[in-house]
């Protein structure tokens, strides 16, 4: 083991995504190959051991009425996977160990019981991933029943043999087990029981059930399969040493996780404290606030999920006039609202669009945040020169034809091309539902979290269209920016106050339909204004962007480096 390498490289690899846990299973991995602890040539050779080991097994089997495998097994050198110390051995479990099922009697509940005389029934739900002991059992049956079971006892090793196959447990408990275990019974004081368990637990023996239970449409352990496992055995008063080491490493372990785990709830605390400056402001110390976020961004965001928080935080501020200036001179938002009326009535007039209602005045409506004053609440039908349902026609995979976008096109607020099924480019409705660019794609059913989901298209014009669950928001390019409105309508606090109060449950699906959609409301800046928040949040989604390769990269290079160094340590010598 190059523990000197480890630990040099050691602040540097802890913090990658899964060191601790990796940590763990090195150590075991250590100990199963004679790695972990010195040899000492004054111990009894294991091959000493092995023989009187398979005579007190052999014996146990006898005496105590555990079936032996249900045919011969194969002996197969190549079985070993790794070389050992000299004063080692390999053999497999059934050599050292007896290994039976566990039975249930049926139907169970005839036979449990709440009295006193009441066999403790020891299930899957008593053990405690991460535990070594079963101290208690929460039921227990009628001694009849246990007949139809088997009984253990304490010290015998418990090993889960379906659903979570594999894990392995020390019963302190006298008591019976079911058929989803497997109780593995070794002569007394001839194995250190925690050294068997912390093979158990190792890549190695995980590895091994893995395969020994996989093809099966219902994965399990049975006693044949566990019988075959190949057991690396050390000497005695080795493995002695080993648990003991083991359980020093683990314990290491222990400290090392919950001091990460503090160091990120210090993170969290002073990330949230931040933004939360940002998102319920105090005026007099808003400027200040703003100001020491956007400069300690890098240490704010140290996570992917902070960095997802702190893209939310810049959307919010756009949305409620925080993250530019106003400025008095800018043209009034009421002149862009009757540019783009006029815009529609054209429209209407060239009869590329049908004459809707108007949509209520919004009033005295109360509004669902402040706003600057230079800014105006209107409803997205307002703001936008029309809405409109996509293509029903039924689409299918392959090269030909026109492709039709889907809620899986949306991401992030943009529209993406992938896995796009196409329609006829003969199809009657393609005229007019051609995408054009800076079309909004709005997604109006789905599961509750996924409806709402909007974003830009930014291809080419005439080439693309959209499914009917999707509704198209076009806006005037000139009077209302589409980066600005697909912006606001992405941004956390338009959700919680625009589209999940609206949302209906229909058939197992969520909706919310394109005539709630047109009346939604959204804050609208003066367009010069406009422009400058897109810009500002451009240039912050940038610096994301950045910080979240940074975190990528710096977390790759950690595994990179914790992957080198666990490999050297585990090479052979």
């Amino acid at each position: 083991m190059n523990a000197a390498l480890l630990l040099e490289h050691y602040a540097r690899i802890a913090d990658a995504p899964d060191a601790i846990a990796r940590l763990r299973r090195f150590v075991l991995d250590l100990a199963v190959r004679g790695k972990l602890v010195e040899q000492d040539a004054a111990d009894e050779p294991s091959s000493a051991l092995f023989e009187r080991l398979v005579a007190a097994k052999n014996k146990l089997v006898a005496s105590e009425g555990f079936n032996t495998a249900s045919e011969a097994l194969e002996r197969k050198p190549n079985e070993f996977p790794f070389n050992l110390p000299h004063s080692w051995i390999w053999c497999w479990l059934d050599d050292i160990a007896a290994i039976a099922r566990g039975g249930s009697p049926r139907p169970i509940q005839d036979f449990m019981t709440a009295e006193e005389n009441g066999i403790p029934w020891i299930k899957i739900g008593d053990a405690v991933r991460g535990e070594v002991y079963i101290n208690q059992v929460k039921e227990r049956i009628r001694p009849e029943g246990a007949k139809r079971s088997r009984m253990v006892f304490p010290g015998d090793l418990l090993l889960s043999n379906s659903m979570s196959f594999g894990f392995p447990y020390i019963t302190n408990v006298t008591g019976c087990i079911h058929d989803g275990w497997l109780v593995i019974r070794i002569p007394e004081n001839m194995v250190d029981k925690r050294y068997l368990q912390s093979l158990f637990l190792s890549d190695f023996a995980r590895k091994a059930f893995a395969n020994a239970a996989a093809g099966a449409v219902v994965q399990n352990l049975n006693a044949d399969k566990v019988r075959r496992l190949p057991v690396p055995l050390p000497p005695l008063t080795e493995q002695h040493r080993i648990v003991a080491k083991v359980d020093k490493l683990m314990a290491l372990c222990d400290q090392l996780e919950a001091a990460r785990a503090a160091r990120e709830a210090a993170r969290d605390t002073f990330t949230l404290s931040a933004l939360a400056k940002l998102n319920a402001p105090d005026p007099e110390t808003f400027a200040e606030d703003a100001r020491f976020t956007l400069a300690n961004l890098t240490p704010l965001a140290t996570r992917p999920d902070q960095i997802k928080q702190l893209r939310q935080t810049i959307l919010d501020l756009a949305v409620h006039g925080r993250l530019v200036e106003q400025d008095p001179s800018d043209e009034p938002v009421a002149n862009q609202l009757q540019r783009i009326s006029g815009e529609r009535h054209s429209l209407v007039q060239a009869k590329a669009i049908r004459r809707e209602k108007p949509l209520d005045p919004i009033g005295g409506e109360h509004a669902p945040f402040e706003i600057p004053p230079v800014w105006a609440w209107c409803r997205i039908g307002d703001a936008a020169l029309f809405t409109q349902y996509g293509t029903s026609e039924k689409s299918e995979p392959g090269p030909q034809g026109v492709p039709v976008l889907t809620m899986g096109n949306i991401q992030d607020g943009r529209v993406v091309w992938n896995n796009e099924k196409r329609i006829p480019a003969s199809s009657e409705e393609l005229p007019s539902l051609y995408l054009k660019k800076f079309d909004l794609l709005y997604n109006r059913t789905n599961s509750a979290e996924l409806v709402g989901k909007t974003g830009i298209y930014l291809g080419e014009d005439d080439c693309r269209t959209f499914a009917s669950y999707l509704i198209r928001i076009r806006c005037s390019v000139e009077n209302s920016l589409p980066a600005y409105v697909n912006l606001a309508m992405n941004a956390p606090v338009f959700r919680e106050t625009q589209i999940v109060p609206l949302i209906k449950q229909q058939t197992g699906q969520a909706n919310v339909n394109g005539t709630a959609l047109k009346n939604m409301r959204i804050p609208l800046p003066p367009l010069a204004e406009q422009h400058r928040i897109i810009a500002k949040v451009d240039e912050l989604m940038v610096l994301c962007d950045q910080l979240e390769a940074s975190i990528t990269m710096g977390e790759q290079t950690r595994s990179r480096l914790l992957e080198a160094v666990l490999h050297d340590a585990l090479e052979p010598v």
